[in-house]
């Protein structure tokens, strides 16, 4: 039995956090939440783990990562890609994602699963598309995590802008993840799901055939949804209705389909989004980077939306996004209160867990839920209250704040490191696999 306690705690993100109060953790499961004298009584016989000067909190769940895009940082470009179209066509398909092989891709999932536990995430949903680097990726993928310890959801884009071949290949490779995952049992770390790309890579028997395989499998379906203007226009165009309207003319458009960016949206689709319960992930500071736009994430929290946050392999520090999802909006709608610290912390932790169908074992301190949490140093400036806590850590923390963290039970960063990682080897590594993919492309 372990008790965890600290000078404040927030057990439901986005609700009133609790001062000088723990957990308990038994296995892989939190058993009791409460003050921390009273625990401390109770349970004299318990290791007890200190967070005095510290915020403990869930671990953020980031719903949307490429792990491989690391390998393109800083990459040589002779030309700024004028758009973003220009930015898949002529950059990311052909200098990234098609030059991707295993070593790579495995050598990225160690560095980048590393750098989000020790920032506090403890469960990620990856996205990999990497057309000739087909089959058995993602098994291979999951390895790694659960080497590391770290709570993941694996998927293949599969897309037909190839061949139709690889197009069924990449939907093969998300059958063997989900049964992978299945046959490792229920408390599993790794677990697979349904994924396509778009609608102007993916046509529509191809999705409906997807999003029938996530059906028989009950899994959720993922896909990129108008992550610029190109998708929409170009919808319209083929199929004369944009994006979310031709999703809901086959069936697809429900709470199943965990739709990510939705950026460009026409009112149509947003009442489509909130009609039907379709969940929302939301990626802002990619979505400046690739000149996508600005997504109406709050118009879609008020309709009801399930929206989680992500970073999209650009910047996976989720102090940093949550800043973007927090600054952003108030920009755009000239309004300072709108999307406050306290929402935006929910969307990072329990609003990401419920947009991946796993808000009933993560996302928050609770009797039942798996132990995925982190303690944050609280040495603020200035004090601490309630009132001001969401703020404190939203504006003024990152991820070299993040003390220790937790999944599943399991201590995986004390005092600042990654359990059963060498950072310097893992560096090179990640080195020489980004000048092979460089040269390579």
């Amino acid at each position: 039995m372990t008790l965890i306690v600290a000078d404040w705690v927030i057990a439901e993100p986005g609700e009133t956090p609790l001062q000088r109060a723990g957990v308990r953790v038994q296995g892989s499961r939190i058993t009791e939440i409460g003050d921390s004298a009273s625990l401390r009584q109770r349970y004299p016989d318990d290791e007890v783990v200190d967070g005095a000067g510290c915020v403990l909190a869930p671990g953020f769940v980031n719903t949307h990562v490429h792990l491989y895009g690391v390998l393109a940082h800083g990459i040589p470009l002779d030309d700024v890609p004028s758009g973003f179209w220009p930015f898949l066509e002529d950059f990311w398909w052909p200098r990234v994602e098609d030059a991707l092989d295993h070593d790579m891709i495995l050598t990225a999932t160690e560095w980048v699963g590393a750098e989000m536990l020790r920032t506090g995430t403890t469960c990620f949903y990856d996205i990999l598309e990497a057309p000739n680097a087909l089959s058995g990726i993602l098994v291979r993928q999951a390895e790694v995590a659960e080497r590391l310890g770290l709570r993941g959801i694996l998927s293949f884009e599969a897309t037909q802008r190839v061949s139709t071949g690889n197009g069924q290949a990449g939907l093969d490779e998300n059958l063997a993840m989900i049964h992978a995952g299945r046959q490792r049992g229920a408390d599993s770390l790794v677990s697979g799901l349904m994924c396509i790309h778009t609608t102007f890579t993916c046509p529509p028997a191809f999705i409906e055939q997807a999003y029938a395989l996530a059906v028989e499998h009950d899994v959720p379906l993922h896909a990129h949804v108008n992550e610029g203007t190109h998708e929409g226009l170009l919808c319209a165009e083929r199929y004369g209705k944009r994006t979310l309207e031709l999703y809901d003319e086959l069936g697809v458009a429900g709470s199943r389909l965990l739709a990510s960016q939705c950026v460009q949206l026409s009112d149509r689709e947003r009442a489509i989004i909130a009609e039907r319960g379709v969940r929302v992930t939301h990626m802002p500071l990619s979505n400046c980077e690739v000149g996508g736009g600005i997504a109406p994430i709050p118009e879609l929290i008020d309709a009801g939306t399930v929206v989680g946050l992500g970073s999209d392999g650009y910047l996976n520090d989720m102090f940093s996004v949550m800043r973007g999802a927090l600054m952003l909006h108030k920009a755009r709608l000239l309004s300072p209160q709108v999307m406050p610290a306290n929402l935006v912390f929910r969307l990072a932790t329990s609003g990401g867990a419920a947009a991946l169908g796993l808000g009933d074992r993560i996302g928050r301190l609770a009797p039942g839920y798996f132990a995925d949490l982190q303690l944050i140093d609280a040495a603020f400036p200035t004090p601490a209250s309630a009132h001001n806590l969401y703020d404190q850590l939203v504006l003024w923390r990152s991820g070299t704040d993040v003390r220790d963290v937790m999944v599943n039970g399991s201590w995986r960063v004390r005092n600042g490191e990654v359990a059963a990682f060498d950072r310097d080897a893992s560096r090179a590594h990640v080195g020489e696999q980004a000048i092979r993919l460089w040269t390579k492309s």
